[in-house]
Order: C-alpha cells, then sequence, then structure tokens
C-alpha cells in the first residue's frame, strides 16, 4: 500500500472514513444475528444477513483501496494495524469469508451450517475488538489532522496581522501626509480613509478566524 500520510486529508474525508469503519462494525453485528435467525427459518432474515455482509465488505474494500477520494491506508498505524501485529485485514476478511459459507450452508440445508454457525459466533468477540481498534486509529488520525489545521491557519492569520500591521502603518502615514498637503491631499485622504477600512475589515475576519481555530 502506498504510503499518502504527507498528503493532506480534508475533514470530509476522515468523516467518510470513520463513518465507513462504523459501518463495518455496524454490519458485522448484523451479519451474526440474522445468519442466527436464518437458520431459525425467519423469514426475510437470510437476505438481510447477505445484505449486512456486501455492506460489510464492500465498506472494507473502501478503507483499503485509495480511490474515490478516498487514501487507503495511509499512515503507518493503520498499516501496523492492517497488516502487522494486529493482522486486521486477514482477520477482517476470513471473518467476511465465513460468514458467506455460513450463510450458504443455511440456505442449502447442510449439515455443516451448525458447525459454521457457532464458528462465526465464536470469532465475533474477538473480530469487533479488531475492528474497534482501527476504528479508534481513524478517530485519533482525524483529531490530530483537525489540531494540525488549527496550527496552520494559526500561522496563516499570523502573517495577515502582519500584513494588516503594515497596512495600517502605511494608512496612519498617508493621513499625514494628505494633511500637509492640504487641499491637494483631499484625494490622498479619500484614499488612506478606504485603507483604514480595509484593514478594519481584515480584523474582524481574523479575529473570526481566531476564534475559529482555537
Amino acid at each position: 500500500m502506498e504510503n499518502v500520510a504527507s498528503k493532506a486529508l480534508s475533514g470530509e474525508v476522515f468523516s467518510a472514513l470513520i463513518n465507513l469503519s462504523g459501518r463495518r462494525r455496524f454490519t458485522s453485528q448484523r451479519i451474526v444475528l440474522y445468519a442466527l435467525l436464518a437458520s431459525q427459518r425467519q423469514d426475510g432474515s437470510a437476505a438481510t444477513a447477505q445484505e449486512a455482509l456486501t455492506l460489510f465488505r464492500g465498506a472494507h474494500k473502501s478503507l483499503l483501496s485509495e480511490a474515490d477520494g478516498l487514501p487507503g491506508v495511509f499512515c503507518p498505524e493503520l498499516r501496523e494495524a492492517y497488516f502487522g501485529k494486529l493482522d486486521g485485514d486477514k482477520q477482517i476478511v476470513a471473518f467476511a469469508d465465513l460468514g458467506e459459507r455460513t450463510l450458504k450452508a443455511i440456505a442449502q440445508g447442510s449439515t455443516q451450517a451448525e458447525e459454521l454457525l457457532a464458528e462465526l459466533v465464536r470469532i465475533t468477540t474477538p473480530t469487533l475488538a479488531i475492528l474497534n481498534a482501527i476504528t479508534g486509529i481513524y478517530e485519533e488520525q482525524a483529531k490530530q489532522n483537525a489540531r494540525q489545521v488549527r496550527r496552520q491557519l494559526r500561522g496563516v492569520i499570523t502573517d495577515i496581522e502582519t500584513i494588516n500591521r503594515q497596512a495600517r502603518m502605511v494608512a496612519f502615514n498617508a493621513r499625514i501626509v494628505a494633511a500637509r498637503a492640504g487641499q491637494a491631499g483631499k484625494e490622498f485622504s479619500v484614499v488612506a480613509g478606504v485603507l483604514s477600512t480595509i484593514t478594519g475589515e481584515i480584523d474582524e475576519m481574523v479575529n473570526a478566524a481566531l476564534a475559529a481555530a482555537a
């Protein structure tokens, strides 16, 4: 997987990642619940379980693939979780594959259905623990990104404040020159007044931006 940690990710992208990771957690539970109901021949349960399985696999694929505006595995923490010690990708895929085999066995009335279902139930808790851990990584990365964006914003605001102070000084000096020039300096005085108004508006925008970055 390409390391795209250096790429700036927007808050919208992080929201999508967290949403997909949460969807994976939610649908993992639905797969097991409706597989159990399907084994009891509850109407519509098998279809619901299959739909949940499709959503589960789709979310997992989207989280791992750098496509459709999503970054894939974009940081070392996620790489370690998916392909390192936690072995998340392998465990998640194994859960989905077992879910599919279980649903198929139930639909066919296979003698293996009960055994497969028991195994699916058994691995649900450790799989959920993995999904929770990975979701936590996405949430932490989103927090770090938000802090970085605020730091960058404060840096930009500092630059704007510096330029604005210089502009105010120019406006002040312009007023002095205009006053000394008398009648000939009236138009120059108007320009200086407009510049002062602009710097005042910039001050207001800077204060609003600082409040947002707090």
